[in-house]
């Protein structure tokens, strides 16, 4: 089936602020019966597959509680506190099954999570990714900030290109299952980025993090 990427329909959902596990059983929730819809599509006869229903893209924006998530390729040792310490600091600690390292979310960030079924729209990763940073590049852009892309790094910096100013503003890390993604970004706003000194902000060691105001 051919789809008009110019016409396809997002829902859209404010979840607030949000505890974590909650938005991300909502996320698996999702996926699952994008999943299971194509599952049925793929054992049905294509004469049939209307019958089945369709796929539907979605994007959740939120805020979190303070908390440190890893990525299934990250390292616990980026994580700099115990993580029996982290109620001392009011944090939670969440190995996920996005791509990436560590990252922290907490308030004053605005955290996205659109579950697209990619076969509507292009079947590239990679793009998908670019256009991900470029949501964010752009978003900067109307407030007179240029954000920019570092080489061999996902997510949104600031003067990349200089290594004494280089920070990062944006994480970056999703999942993808049957072309269908979830996971997503974490743009910071006004987040407390005293945070970020308990972990190594994406295995990173040598560059900042920063937030909008």
């Amino acid at each position: 089936m051919a789809y008009n990427q110019d016409m396809q329909e997002v829902l859209f959902q404010d979840l607030g602020q949000v505890e974590y596990g909650e938005a991300w059983d909502l996320q698996e929730s999702l996926l699952k019966k994008g999943l299971a819809v194509k599952s049925l599509k793929f054992k049905t006869d294509n004469a049939n597959t209307s019958d089945v229903g369709d796929t539907y893209n979605y994007l959740l924006l939120c805020e979190h509680p303070h908390v440190y998530t890893l990525g299934k390729s990250g390292s616990e040792d980026n994580l700099l506190v115990k993580q029996d310490d982290l109620g001392s600091i009011n944090a939670k600690y969440y190995k996920t099954n996005r791509g990436g390292d560590i990252t922290y979310h907490g308030p004053g960030q605005i955290v996205g999570y659109p579950i697209l079924d990619l076969e509507k729209f292009e079947t590239d990763l990679g793009k998908y990714m670019r256009n991900l940073e470029e949501v964010i590049i752009r978003t900067l852009a109307h407030y007179d900030i240029k954000g920019d892309r570092l080489k061999g790094s996902t997510g949104v910096w600031l003067d990349p290109d200089d290594i004494t100013k280089a920070r990062k503003i944006c994480a970056m890390g999703v999942r993808c299952s049957r072309w269908i993604t979830m996971h997503g970004w974490a743009f910071n706003v006004n987040a407390d980025l005293g945070y970020f000194n308990n972990i190594i902000p994406c295995g990173i060691d040598d560059k900042a993090v920063t937030s909008l105001d």
